[in-house]
Order: structure tokens, then C-alpha cells, then sequence
């Protein structure tokens, strides 16, 4: 299993996590690309996405269904600042992981999360782990639990 895999796994399994990473052949950098690699609905894709917030210049995660755009002025005012999405370089030094494999949990520095509450339609959700064709299985409410997550609509 490539190291940054074997991280998210070894951050799952310090969360009382059962299941497993899964490494696929196919790319799941994208939503759709993972939604096409799974057969699975592109709802059901979970995109880890750093943003910052423009008043403190704090980082914030935000776990969205694959078929959902972040509205970004919606969401920073519920927030209470306005927020931009980070820069590759950013997520990279926030997370340790390379954008397309950014998992939602594990990261360098603990991150406040909010999750997109269209994730709760589903049985079961599949989150990226570290690399560009690595990803994991989990239960929404599973999910949001253990990042703490702050549930609201995103889109």
C-alpha cells in the first residue's frame, strides 16, 4: 500500500475504523472519475476541499457530496467570514496530502469540518485516502462523527 494510504488507514484505525483502504487501478482523483471506478452515484463521492477563511486566514474542511458546488458566499456567511478555496500548495502543507487524494481525516493540523448534509442520503459514502486511486467506504453519519463535523447545506 503506497505510505500516504497506509496513513489514512492508520488514522482510521486509531478512530475504532474496521473497514479498509482500497487501492483501485483506476484513477478516483475526481468525483466522477471515482463515482465511474466504483459504479457508483457521484453523491455518494466525498470531497475533501480546503478552504480559508479571509479575515483569520484559518483553513476549514469541507466534506461535500461529489454531485454538489460549494457556494462559497453561502456558506462564509453562515460562517460568519468569507471564505476562498486553498491553492494546491496550501492543501498540500495544510493536510499533507496532494490535492485528488486529500482523505478527511489524518491531516497535519486538526481542521473544523463542515459537512454537506446531502451526504446523509446514503447508506454508505466513499472518501479519498491519500493518494489519487485510494479510497474508503463509510457510513455518512460514521464519517461525520468522527471528523466532528458541523452538518449544513453547502450548495
Amino acid at each position: 500500500m503506497h505510505p500516504l494510504a497506509e496513513k489514512v488507514q492508520q488514522a482510521l484505525n486509531a478512530l475504532g475504523y474496521s473497514g479498509n483502504v482500497q487501492e483501485l487501478p483506476a484513477s478516483t482523483r475526481t468525483a466522477l472519475e471515482a463515482a465511474q471506478a466504483l459504479n457508483c452515484e457521484i453523491g455518494q463521492i466525498v470531497k475533501s476541499l480546503v478552504f480559508i477563511f479571509s479575515g483569520n486566514h484559518q483553513p476549514i474542511l469541507l466534506l461535500v457530496s461529489g454531485k454538489n458546488r460549494v457556494d462559497e458566499a453561502k456558506v462564509g456567511f453562515v460562517l460568519g467570514d468569507e471564505i476562498r478555496k486553498a491553492t494546491a500548495q496550501e492543501v498540500q502543507q495544510i493536510t499533507g496530502f496532494p490535492i485528488g487524494g486529500v482523505p478527511p481525516i489524518g491531516h497535519l493540523q486538526i481542521l473544523p469540518v463542515i459537512f454537506d448534509e446531502d451526504l446523509l442520503h446514503f447508506e454508505i459514502v466513499w472518501a479519498a485516502a491519500g493518494t489519487p486511486n485510494s479510497i474508503f467506504p463509510i457510513s455518512p453519519t460514521l464519517l461525520r462523527d468522527i471528523t466532528h463535523a458541523r452538518v449544513m447545506s453547502v450548495k
